[in-house]
């Protein structure tokens, strides 16, 4: 038993650690623009229903009530990590008077591009670039919903310096003094569940996933503001703490289980 049981101290612990790990990422990036916190999940992995049926019938104990079931002699219940899913919800809008800075209230993601092709964000902090592009602050160009499957390159928002002041519309049109320059794509994922994160608060489409996804016609801007990250640092706080004590407990187990090992091994033989 003893042998057993310190597997399954140990799965829960390497459990623990790993959601740990995640919830130090959530605090580093409390500040982050944009941010979505991560969760991490688990699911129970029970040898008995996940292994082949035993083919030899054993009973635990001759002339018994338990002689009537079947003996799984190596069945045990482990931890096992089933990954981790983003939160979505929004996070808080906080007002800065950028003129560039832009902050979707509701849903949808605007789209960018990128060497490695169109990701998706709710980072809103966009500058000009030297070329008169409107781009994110890793760059990337901001694209249009005209022209939707066209050349990215006809998508992307010119700006020219000397005509004028900039204003971004709650529909996400973007003027240059009278002048429309382009509407801001916003698209709605329809199962966030394909999203994969590619780091600054930015998404594609996890390989082998279809993307599905539909331009928002009336999406909802705020310029002059930024969405926060929608971590809550009392809550990961109170996580990470549970998270430790249920690591210590499992590593007091682990301990446990390989003191009983020990005298099964070098002090009953002896008795």
């Amino acid at each position: 038993m003893s042998a057993k049981g310190i597997y399954t101290a140990l799965s829960g612990a390497i459990a623990q650690a790993q959601r740990l790990d995640t919830i130090s990422n959530n605090i580093a990036n409390a500040n982050t623009t944009g941010f979505k916190k991560d969760q991490q999940t688990f699911r129970e992995y029970l040898t008995s229903v996940e292994k082949e049926p035993q083919v030899i019938k054993v009973p635990r104990v001759p002339a018994s009530v338990d002689s009537f079931y079947d003996m799984q002699g190596f069945d045990q219940s482990y931890v096992d990590s089933s990954g981790t899913y983003t939160d979505f919800s929004q996070g808080s809008l906080i007002s800065t008077g950028g003129a560039l800075d832009v902050a979707l209230d509701g849903e949808g993601f605007f789209e960018v591009a990128t060497p490695q092709g169109i990701y998706m964000t709710r980072k809103g902090n966009f500058h000009i670039d030297g070329n008169g592009a409107l781009v994110t602050s890793e760059g990337h160009p901001v694209l249009t919903s005209d022209g939707e499957g066209a050349d990215v390159s006809s998508r992307v928002i010119q700006i020219n310096p000397n005509a004028g002041a900039l204003s971004i519309a709650e529909d996400g049109s973007v003027f240059q003094g009278e002048e429309l320059l382009g509407q801001l794509s916003v698209v709605k994922v329809l199962d966030q569940s394909t999203l994969q994160k590619v780091g600054n608060s930015s998404y594609r489409f996890r390989e082998n996933s279809t993307p599905n996804v539909e331009i928002l016609e009336a999406p909802k801007m705020r310029q002059g503001f930024l969405e926060s990250s929608n971590v809550n640092i009392v809550q990961e706080m109170t996580d990470m703490i549970a998270a430790s004590r249920s690591f210590e407990t499992n590593q007091k187990a682990i301990t446990a289980y390989d003191a009983i090992a020990d005298k099964l091994v070098n002090q009953v033989p002896k008795a």
